[in-house]
């Protein structure tokens, strides 16, 4: 195809298909309309608590004056009837009619008065509490001796006013005085003040009204179950319907205003005055819902004029934007294209990738096949003087049992018994260097590794004369790893040491083995050193003659030092030579889970098997 890429490493860059507006900034835009809507915001909100607090101050001056009506009317209704009882009680016809007991024209009488008056009711009392007249015809003959109105009277010479409940519910306001005659107590007057026609007057506004006396309860009041209750207990009460359940929907519009009162969670603008009468009181409650309305109404005004504005910027910004979705879409197009050429690419580098690794690991093992080849001649020589050796016990051995001597022949079996065991020990170390290590890790004592690494270079050390100089701990140094590769790491450093001292009169290798906080495994050597330390371990690097190396030996042993979480390092001693040093994690006693009876077990199965 036309779109793929030369080779792997030509970069791929997208295709400019727009540029950038100069006159359009979309950061500018969105900081306008932010501000724009910041300050709806805080115009609203300004708004809102100006008018919110003014309109609720004409509210409540139109309640307190209102309340100074309503008391004005009270006491001037409660100061028209207190007069009545004292001309009743000077009335010649009532006072005649007492002393005679003659109360024929009574009731007609006291019902003219009621009609000039405008009371609620009247009603005459002879000396035993008995109504003989009454505006009221169902309350003649009935006795009110124990009555507060009555009894009160009889004590006073003034006028006495009482405030009694009814059985059916409110409260009953009456004026009494005695009827005398010289000096002889002949009955009482009552006067019933009709106050209830102020409740229903009241009902067709939108304010709960109430009336209390000086103990605090409730004598008058728009609602009737408010009636005979504290204003405390009556505002915790249910809503009935009516003024109060018009009051109670309205709450201090968006909490601008505080409730002075609240029904059943709701705040309510309380007004109250003082009636002059005996310690009464006159209170209202008033809902926001006018104020909530006149401030929404300029509110929905402002609001209006902010979302047309909100509008006609979206409605630029929307132009703007179409033609920069088209250049987008034009853009993304071409980069799903590109998209489509990275995944070839991410294909085929991790094939090669996988071929490299291949690779790496076929060189590895060609690598130790090639030490081995160089080691098969030493080794040859280390098996001919056992086979040598055990040709002439043999022959010994047969000349003993010839000559009846079986307990000499069998020394020399035994002897012999011991160089087959030398030999299969050498070929099991080359058999267990030449396969390929596994993937399992089990503990490895790093002095059993480096005991076996050098009897593997034994040949080779002794054809050198090289000196070897052990220095190990006395505990065991135990890492978590493949045997089989930390060998094969030894084996290379030991290799590369008796190379690196060929040229030198006393060829000198020091081994060194700590255990801290990690394992260290020092290999130093007295030769010429190391002229590139930065590519000594970059694949293919060698120092040596050509046929004599490949130079992957230190690239793959630090490539498997690295996967069992340790590095190596290297660099040249102060008085000559090269130090390699390799770190490993240690592994301790509470941390290791494999039980040390099954790991015997699996170290000598393992030889056996091979």
């Amino acid at each position: 195809m036309s779109d793929a890429p030369t080779s792997l490493s030509e970069p791929l860059k997208p295709k400019r298909v727009a540029r950038k507006s100069a006159r359009f900034d979309p950061w500018r835009a969105r900081f306008f309309l932010f501000g724009l809507i910041v300050l709806a915001g805080v115009t609203v909100f300004l708004s809102n608590r100006f008018l919110t607090d003014r309109f609720t101050e004409t509210t409540r001056n139109r309640a307190e004056l209102r309340l100074a009506l309503y008391s004005g009317n009270i006491l001037s209704e409660l100061r028209r009837n207190s007069i009545v009882p004292q001309l009743l009680a000077r009335d010649p016809a009532l006072i005649g009619a007492l002393n005679s007991n003659d109360f024929t024209n009574s009731t007609q009488r006291l019902i003219s008065f009621v009609e000039e008056i405008g009371a609620a009711s009247l009603m005459l009392l002879d000396s035993d509490g008995r109504s003989v007249a009454a505006t009221d015809r169902n309350r003649l003959q009935s006795l009110h001796r124990s009555d507060q109105y009555f009894v009160d009277a009889l004590r006073s010479k003034d006028t006495v006013f009482s405030l009694m409940p009814r059985e059916s519910g409110g409260y009953s306001f009456t004026y009494s005085r005695r009827v005398e005659a010289n000096n002889d107590v002949l009955g009482v007057v009552v006067v019933e003040v009709d106050l209830q026609k102020f409740e229903r007057a009241w009902a067709g506004i939108s304010d709960a009204v109430l009336i209390t006396n000086s103990e605090g309860t409730i004598v008058l009041s728009t609602e009737p179950r408010w009636r005979g209750l504290t204003e405390e207990e009556a505002l915790q009460r249910q809503p009935p319907s009516g003024a109060i359940s018009r009051a109670i929907q309205a709450t201090a519009d968006w909490g601008a205003v505080p409730g002075d009162a609240y029904l059943r969670g709701e705040a309510l603008m309380r007004s109250q005055a003082r009636v002059p009468f005996r310690g009464w009181q006159i209170a209202s409650f008033t809902s926001y819902a006018s104020v909530r309305e006149r401030v929404n109404g300029v509110l929905a005004l402002e609001i209006m004029g902010f979302a047309i504005l909100l509008a006609l910027s979206f409605y630029f910004l929307n132009r703007k934007t179409a033609v920069r979705m088209a250049l987008f879409q034009r853009e993304s197009a071409e980069l799903r294209q590109l998209n489509i050429r990275l995944q070839r690419e991410v294909a085929e580098r991790q094939k090669v990738q996988e071929n490299l690794a291949f690779a790496e690991q076929t060189l590895a093992q060609s690598s130790k096949l090639a030490a081995l080849g160089e080691m098969s001649a030493a080794v040859s020589h280390e098996l001919n003087q056992p086979l040598a050796a055990m040709k002439t016990y043999l022959a010994g051995a047969k000349l003993l049992v010839g000559r009846g001597r079986p307990d000499e022949a069998l020394a020399s079996f035994q002897r012999i018994d011991d160089l087959i065991g030398r030999m299969g020990a050498i070929t099991r170390q080359l058999k267990s260097y030449a396969r390929k290590s596994g993937d399992e890790l089990v503990p490895v004592n790093l002095g059993d590794a480096l005991a076996s690494s050098l009897s593997m270079m034994e040949p080779q050390l002794r054809q050198r004369l090289v000196q070897i100089n052990k220095t190990l701990p006395q505990e065991p140094v135990m890492v978590l790893g493949d045997r089989v590769r930390v060998e094969q790491v030894m084996i290379n450093l030991l290799r590369n040491a008796l190379d690196a001292t060929k040229s030198v009169e006393d060829p000198q290798v020091d081994v060194l083995l700590a255990a801290g906080e990690t394992a260290i495994l020092t290999v130093r050597d007295n030769g010429q050193g190391i002229e590139d330390l930065d590519a000594l371990f970059e694949p293919f690097y060698t120092t040596k003659q050509p046929g004599d190396g490949v130079g992957l030996g230190l690239a793959i042993s630090s490539g498997i030092v690295n996967d069992l979480g340790g590095r190596m390092t290297a660099r040249n001693a102060a008085q000559g030579g090269a130090v390699f040093e390799i770190r490993l994690p240690i592994l301790h006693e509470s941390t290791t889970s494999l039980d040390e009876t099954n790991l015997d077990e699996a170290l000598v199965a393992k030889p056996a098997a091979e």
